[in-house]
């Protein structure tokens, strides 16, 4: 057997090992490429060692590691909070605000699911509390995710820019962001439409009056419930005063610990528009960039920081980190070019770019879409070298494909949006409606990626 096939082989039984089994798939990739390399190569070490990704795993480590800090001292929860009163009565635009804040947190540098999984709770508890549909906050969420995910200094577009960036290809890593953003927004317009979005404009009076009756209720007759002389001037009776004065020793703590807090959220706001302006205006390493600014916010506020080196997403940098290091062994084998040239020989390099679209979307509905992204880009560029169709394009639609079906209840993002379905859903019943929107994506994401991004050749 041939060593190409042989790997070819050896990473198929990667995939389904990682499917089916607890075991993340990096750390057998690490397994693989030594194997691989020293065994059947016959590799040193070093050489083998050489393929690790230093500067993609410093770029992983930085931009995790600031959106812990950014989690810890409460700076999305502040973005989170002034989004959602913006809305005020405006029920209609709750999925929007969603969309908008998940896209956001994606596109500073959180994993996508991670912000899922503080925006699930969120939105979905909405869809309950307004009688909204809860698959299209749900999705409206992941899609978010996906619309900021590719943008320069976010996780999944910082794995492909850095992929391609080794190729030589003239590439446009801010047309990736677009096509992304673009085609996921697209997809949330649909699904606003399809799931009842227009109706929730009518519900903005009814909502706000209901709201504010229920405001009047609370204070009045809630305060008179608790047997209290409430004087909405800001007096009570003599014994609340009394618990007042008692109270107020513990003020100045309180206040200076509320000062800190606040501080700590704006230099984390701040240091989030340098890093944007550092990396993207000046062309400095988002790596370094961004883990110079977290050390900055650590030193500001120390308490912010505890914890935020175990928030690091270190399953996703050793995902991540093997692949990589199996992919430069699977080139030192020769497999990169035996699959490149299988492909080519086709002849329709078209029918080639859809096919690869295909596998990627399938595979990412139940592996890992960062896993996906690692191993087939690389296997894609050498037959776009003959230059018969745009290389932009195809790396666009291969990553948009590949991400876009992480509605999946199969997928982490889908899982966490079925794991927060509203107290009162039928969860069967929204487990089918989540799997049957997630396989229509699967059959037309890809379809619709090649036909707007491949075909017309304009990328």
């Amino acid at each position: 057997m041939s060593v190409p096939l042989l790997s070819i082989i050896i990473l198929a039984a990667m995939f389904l090992i990682a499917t089916l089994l607890p075991v993340n798939m990096g750390a057998l990739a690490f397994v693989g490429a030594f194997l691989l390399g020293a065994v059947f190569l016959g590799m040193e070490t070093d050489d083998i060692i050489a393929n690790f990704p230093g500067g993609l795993f410093l770029t992983l480590v930085g931009v995790t590691y600031l959106f812990a800090i950014a989690q810890n001292n409460g700076t999305i929860d502040l973005l989170v909070n002034g989004a959602v009163k913006l809305v005020r009565s405006r029920v209609a635009l709750i999925p929007w605000i969603m969309f908008i804040i998940t896209g956001v947190i994606t596109a500073v540098g959180a994993l996508g699911p991670a912000a899922v999984a503080i925006m699930a709770p969120v939105a979905l508890g909405f869809a309950a509390k307004h009688k909204i549909s809860p698959l299209l906050m749900g999705m409206m969420v992941v899609h978010g995710a996906q619309a900021g995910g590719f943008s320069p200094i976010a996780v999944y577009g910082v794995i492909v820019n850095g992929i391609v960036a080794d190729t030589g290809f003239e590439y446009s890593p801010m047309a990736l962001f677009l096509s992304s953003l673009i085609f996921n927004f697209l997809i949330a317009v649909v699904l606003f439409l399809v799931l009842g979005g227009r109706k929730l404009f009518s519900a903005r009076v009814e909502q706000f009056v209901e709201g504010a009756a229920d405001a009047r209720m609370r204070a009045s007759v809630g305060a008179r419930a608790s047997g209290a002389d409430v004087d909405f001037r800001g007096t009570g009776s003599g014994t609340d005063s009394l618990k007042g004065k008692a109270k107020s020793g513990n003020d100045g703590g309180a206040v200076a610990t509320e000062s800190k807090q606040t501080l700590a959220q704006y230099a984390t706001i701040a240091g989030l528009i340098i890093l944007a302006v550092v990396a993207l205006g000046f062309k400095v390493d988002v790596g370094f960039v961004a883990i110079t600014v977290a050390v900055a916010l650590a030193l500001i506020s120390p308490r912010s920081q505890k914890g935020a080196v175990e928030k690091i997403s270190w399953s996703t940098v050793l995902l991540i980190c093997g692949m990589l290091t199996f992919v430069g062994v699977l080139q030192e084998a020769g497999t990169i070019e035996y699959v490149s040239d299988g492909v080519a020989s086709l002849g329709m390099p078209l029918l080639a770019a859809l096919l690869i679209c295909y596998i990627g979307a399938v595979v990412s509905a139940f592996a890992s879409s960062t896993a996906i992204l690692a191993a087939l880009i690389p296997l894609a560029i050498p037959f776009l070298e003959s230059g018969e169709i745009g290389a932009i394009g195809v790396i666009a639609a291969l990553s948009i494909a590949s991400t876009v079906v992480d509605v999946s209840p199969f997928s982490t993002n889908g899982a966490l949006v079925l794991a927060n379905a509203p107290e009162g859903t039928d969860r069967d019943r929204f487990y089918k409606q989540i799997l049957a929107y997630g396989g229509i994506i699967v059959v037309v994401g890809p379809l619709v990626a090649w036909l707007v991004l491949v075909v017309p050749g304009w990328l």
